[in-house]
């Protein structure tokens, strides 16, 4: 019985699989010969390298054609052509669909002809090629498509087959997309090399300047080549690349072309470099009557591309500062207008000098092992002082923070006008550089700029030179040594090199370690003796002392700081407004320092006082640090508070 049944079902699943084996695979095959039998194209519009559409309309004849992986139009104008116009008309021939389709022949037995459906003069008749030898191995293959008259029902489109024998029903897709005007199918581009492809720029205007200007990207720095040699503004140069690719073809010009042509006597010539390709823009003469109106409003000129006959407009912005002046002026305006070019990472050594004056000299004091300065290592600077007869040089701490604000105003310094790029020796005289009022030595641990001297070593050096100060327009006269350039520069740069010694001292004094703290602080007027103020943890002040600052006398104690120096060195007298005074105060301060055993030991750090001398002035002089210098304004107003506080009368009463 088992057996039996076990046969039955062996049967069964053998008739199951004969059924699903021969009629569902018929049935998968008849829908894709369905969907097959629907396409209008096979094979021959998989590959399309050309495309020629002849329209019975006024102006919808035109001719495409793929050149590497671009589409150009080639009629009626020879002409980047829209990729997103040829997008569409390439896959609406790809994808071509048919609602129905009946054979030519049918037509004679229904007393018909092609002239019924408009196929004898059709609309529209589109022609293309595909393949080649380089993918098929033989001819391209030609093939034509005509689109004849609209269906009576359904807004459908008659179309006759490229071998004559059958008539498709299609959709007004491929027609809707084979019937765009001109200035759809054409890509408005006049340049398409980007910045970040460039690799140089080069103009060349008319006569009578006659000028051929050569700039050249080298590592992400733009450099001119010609006529000088000199560093080139990246930013000012990206913008006007972006500015050029961004111009617009605004009309083709079809009638009489005016003569000359752009590309036979070009006002202006533009021509971007990009990877392995060029593009030149020939600029003509303006379009008749396109008279700009306003500050913002563009001119139109004719212009031609190289190797390309069309003649076309474009509107280019002729305001100052804008494109057309920029490149007509880009001698200046492309110009770097930083007059120094280095890394002040690279610096060691800074030396200033001023007419009758000692040189000032700066040199960093690098950690061991950072000879270079490496990122996160904090510079120090000191300043090399000369020794008087037999004792040699001596050195001083220097403010590291005022010689990093001097580099970075060295490396900001710009140019407000480029004075000359060719003086003479007359006009160096006039400009003050045989005796300069500054002169600023950058000793650096690599090589600058190779356009600021070439082929300089590490270990080299870099010398600014400022002469002559206007006196109209407050600006001065600047060259590096080396190339014969002379800049006008703000006249800031020299009040920023002082070469006095006062105004590079550290101005950090002293600062007392958080372990250690104040015992006793005592302020005593020295013409009368009288203790002012003295003051032990835990002492009541009076009232009128403001609150804190008895804490902000302290904390600037603690954290010793000069505003400026005053003299060289500490002084016996104090001078004020060019007199010479004894001290008014002295300042006694009594601090005990962590130690072991018990016992703290103590030390006592003085400051002598002058009067206050102005909202913001007042000196102090220590021999400890041999120094005379002015308070800082929060230690100025705390004495200020603690020692006058008691005599202040206050604000005036208010009237009734």
């Amino acid at each position: 019985m088992r057996t039996k049944v076990t046969l039955v079902l062996l049967f069964l699943n053998v008739v199951l699989f004969f059924f699903i084996f021969h009629f569902e695979r018929n049935w998968r095959t008849e829908r894709v010969a369905l969907e097959v039998r629907r396409r209008v194209l096979g094979a021959e519009a998989a590959d399309i390298r050309s495309l020629d559409v002849a329209s019975t309309l006024p102006g919808g004849s035109f001719s495409l054609e793929r050149r590497g992986g671009a589409w150009f139009l080639t009629r009626p104008v020879e002409w980047r052509a829209n990729p997103h116009a040829v997008s569409r008309i390439v896959n609406g021939l790809q994808f071509l669909e048919h609602e129905t389709s009946f054979s030519v022949r049918d037509l004679e037995k229904n007393g018909q002809s092609l002239a019924d459906y408009g196929l004898v003069h059709p609309t529209l008749t589109v022609t293309f090629t595909s393949g080649g030898p380089d993918t098929t191995g033989g001819p391209p293959v030609t093939t034509t498509l005509r689109i004849g008259s609209t269906t009576q029902f359904g807004q459908r489109l008659y179309l006759l087959s490229s071998d004559g024998t059958r008539i498709h029903v299609v959709g007004h897709a491929l027609a809707d997309s084979l019937s765009l005007p001109l200035e759809q199918l054409r890509d408005d581009a006049v340049l398409t090399v980007p910045v970040f492809e460039a690799s140089s720029l080069n103009l060349q205007t008319a006569a009578p300047a006659d000028l051929h200007i050569r700039i050249r990207s080298d590592g992400g720095h733009w450099s001119f080549e010609t006529p000088i040699l000199a560093r080139a503004s990246k930013n000012a140069i990206e913008l006007a690349i972006n500015r050029l690719d961004a111009l617009r073809v605004k009309t083709f010009v079809t009638g009489s072309p005016p003569l000359p042509l752009p590309s036979a006597a070009p006002a202006l010539t533009v021509t971007i470099e990009g990877n392995n390709r060029h593009e030149t823009l020939f600029v003509g003469s303006p379009v008749p009557g396109s008279l700009p109106q306003g500050e913002d409003a563009n001119r139109e000129f004719y212009a031609q591309l190289e190797g390309r006959a069309a003649l076309f407009t474009i509107a280019i912005p002729t305001a100052p500062q804008a494109l057309l002046d920029t490149l007509l002026n880009a001698q200046e305006d492309l110009r770097d207008r930083h007059v120094l070019d280095f890394d002040a990472r690279t610096v060691t050594g800074i030396t200033l000098s001023a007419p009758n004056q000692p040189d000032l000299t700066l040199q960093r004091d690098a950690p061991d092992g950072a000879k270079g300065g490496g990122a996160g290592d904090e510079p120090h600077w000191q300043i090399v002082l000369r020794g008087d007869g037999a004792q040699g040089p001596s050195t001083l701490a220097a403010d590291s923070a005022a010689v990093q604000r001097l580099l970075e105003q060295l490396s900001l310094l710009s140019a407000e006008k480029f004075q000359s790029d060719a003086p003479q020796a007359s006009d160096l005289e006039n400009w003050g550089f045989n005796q300069p009022e500054r002169t600023v030595t950058l000793t650096l641990a690599g090589p600058p700029s190779a356009l600021e001297n070439p082929g300089a070593a590490a270990g080299s050096q870099l010398i600014l030179q400022i002469g002559l100060p206007t006196t109209r327009d407050g600006l001065a006269y600047a060259r590096v040594a080396g190339p014969p350039y002379v800049y006008a520069v703000g006249q800031d740069i020299l009040a920023e090199t002082p070469v006095a010694p006062l105004a590079w001292r550290e101005r950090l004094l002293r600062v007392i370690p958080p372990g250690a703290k104040f015992v006793a602080l005592k302020l005593t007027d020295l013409a009368t003796s009288r203790v002012i103020l003295d003051w032990k943890p835990g002492t009541v002040l009076g009232a009128t002392a403001q609150p804190g600052a008895m804490q902000s006398l302290l904390d600037g104690l603690r954290t010793l700081r000069a505003r400026r120096f005053t003299s060289a060195a500490f002084t016996d007298q104090v001078s004020i407004a060019g007199e010479e005074r004894p001290w008014k105060y002295r300042l006694d301060a009594t601090i005990a320092l962590p130690g072991g055993g018990g016992a703290e030991p103590t030390s006592v750090t003085s400051l002598l006082l002058s009067e206050r001398t102005g909202g913001t002035e007042q000196i102090a002089g220590s021999r400890e640090f041999n120094a005379d210098f002015a308070l800082e304004q929060p230690l100025l107003d705390a004495l200020w508070t603690l020692t006058y506080g008691a005599r202040d009368p206050g604000p005036p009463p208010a009237t009734p």
